[in-house]
């Protein structure tokens, strides 16, 4: 294979040359420096050059072949879901439920996860036109199911929590490289002036294994990292406006704190011309300019009819069902992430990662069901299915499905042997995603597991994070390989080396 040429300084700022027909960063800095104003100036300035870096990242030439979406929600459950209590139908587990468990080969559990046989916690029934077996705690997934497309043989290379959550996020199990949303917004750029390109909803009790390290730009420009949002929260965006504490800032302090900052600015440009980082700051700076307006009315969710409420369970009388799993806190929680997720889609927002589950504390309320499956995954994942399916049903009714790719992903499956009688150890042999919208074909499923749901049916040909990532790109209009960054003398990409289309799933 031919060597990639070594790029320009100029190239590596950016693959498809996005800033090209931008204001010159000098330039912008020399305008910011000498009309002071603080973020006031700064926000003008932005202004200025806000048509042309619109139509830039807007320029479809930058692609590699026509798209079929340009936006992305990536639904990560934290902790590893269990794919045999929610999507993956096995019988053989409810006829053998009980016995002693025989794999037939030599398995290397997590922890000591090798019980017998545990049949699905759950009933399950057929949902939709194409009949697709779900269990009763994700039922509200049934109205939409004929536009997902399931996939039951995705094979991780870990067990380990940290590692697989890298995988998933950023296509490889150690620190260091950017995530699937920093590459995009790397590659395809803005689609809006006054909200940031990647959005990051954790989970409201906090971050996930790793961190910030999931939606971090790593060698990446800085300004392509996640920014993060807590809808309900008094302060959704920290520090986007002054702490209530900080009343003793007047204007003339604050107008000197500007003026230290653009001097000091200048000297480091100065003498690091190559140095990136301040551009990476002067744009969020002129970003929370714009978002001090765009952020508040993004996340105000009283703007939405009462019917949006009612969709996405936001204002619903608790079933006996909600009640007996102590579901309504995890409902309301999800889906205003969702719904905030839905109004940042249509303001421009170009991926959007939402969590679910984070909390080690007992009983666990996060996706990580070592003692008890019921306990732990019933509230999160009717939750997750009320706020998934309103999600989807929204973007349709709206005609936003048609060019948005949602993903479900978690870092790995469990067992389906029991851990104590009612728990399920770690499973990375196998475990599901699943995907709908742009360009991604409804009611099937894609790759079988076996019939315990151990590992694939196939073993010589399973599905690999790299694939799916290679076909979300696809379906954004690039192509895998070619979307490089070069990083201490390696064209790196998403999919590392690896990465095939997964073309059965393609609409």
């Amino acid at each position: 294979m031919k060597p990639t040429p070594k790029p320009t300084p100029a190239q590596r700022e950016s693959a498809f040359s996005h800033e090209a027909t931008t204001t010159p960063a000098s330039s912008r800095r020399e305008f910011l420096w000498q009309s002071g104003g603080g973020l006031g100036g700064i926000a003008l300035a932005s202004m200025l050059a806000g048509d042309t870096a619109q139509a830039a990242s807007a320029n479809t030439s930058v692609l590699h072949h026509p798209p079929k979406a340009k936006r992305v929600i990536q639904l990560f459950m934290s902790g590893a879901a269990s794919h045999l209590d929610l999507f993956d139908f096995k019988p053989a587990l409810i006829k053998h439920h009980g016995e002693p468990s025989d794999f037939g080969e030599y398995v290397e559990a997590f922890q000591n996860g090798l019980g017998p046989w545990l049949r699905p916690i759950w009933d399950f029934a057929p949902y939709g036109e194409c009949g697709k077996m779900l269990s009763d705690v994700v039922g509200d997934l049934g109205a939409v199911v004929d536009d997902i497309s399931f996939i039951h043989n995705v094979v991780g290379k870990t067990g380990v929590h940290s590692q697989g959550t890298l995988l998933q996020s950023t296509g490889f199990n150690r620190p260091g490289f950017p995530s699937m949303g920093a590459w995009i917004s790397y590659g395809l750029g803005s689609m809006n002036e006054n909200l940031p390109t990647f959005v990051v909803m954790p989970d409201h009790r906090g971050l996930a294994s790793n961190g910030t390290k999931n939606w971090d730009a790593a060698f990446l420009p800085s300004h392509t990292q996640g920014t993060v949002v807590f809808p309900g929260r008094e302060e959704p965006i920290a520090d986007l406006f002054p702490a209530k504490q900080a009343d003793f800032i007047s204007k003339r302090s604050d107008a000197d704190a500007v003026e230290l900052i653009n001097r000091l600015g200048r000297r480091h440009a100065e003498e690091r011309a190559s140095d990136g980082r301040l551009e990476a700051r002067i744009r969020s700076y002129e970003l929370a300019a714009r978002m001090q307006l765009a952020a508040p009315e993004a996340l105000d969710l009283s703007q939405e009819p009462a019917h949006i409420h009612r969709l996405y369970g936001l204002d619903h009388t608790p079933s006996e069902f909600d009640k007996e799993i102590n579901a309504r806190e995890e409902t309301v929680l999800f889906s205003r992430k969702c719904l905030v997720a839905r109004r940042m889609l249509e303001r421009g927002v170009r991926f959007i990662q939402i969590w679910s589950g984070n909390d080690n504390r007992f009983p666990r309320r996060n996706w990580d069901s070592h003692e008890d499956v019921r306990r732990d995954h019933g509230p999160l994942a009717r939750g997750m299915a009320r706020g998934s399916s309103a999600l989807i049903q929204d973007l349709k009714q709206r005609g936003m499905l048609e060019d948005t790719i949602v993903l479900w992903t978690t870092e790995f499956g469990r067992m389906p042997s029991s851990q104590g009688g009612k728990g399920r150890d770690h499973n990375p042999y196998t475990f599901t995603n699943w995907l709908c919208g742009g360009g991604i074909k409804g009611g099937v499923t894609h790759g079988l597991s076996d019939e315990w749901g151990y590992k694939p049916l196939d073993r010589k040909h399973p599905t690999l994070v790299y694939d799916i990532h290679a076909t979300m790109l696809h379906l954004l209009g690039i192509n895998h390989e070619r979307l490089t960054y070069r990083s201490n003398g390696i064209d790196r990409r998403l999919t590392d080396v690896h990465g095939h289309l997964i073309k059965e799933i393609l609409a």
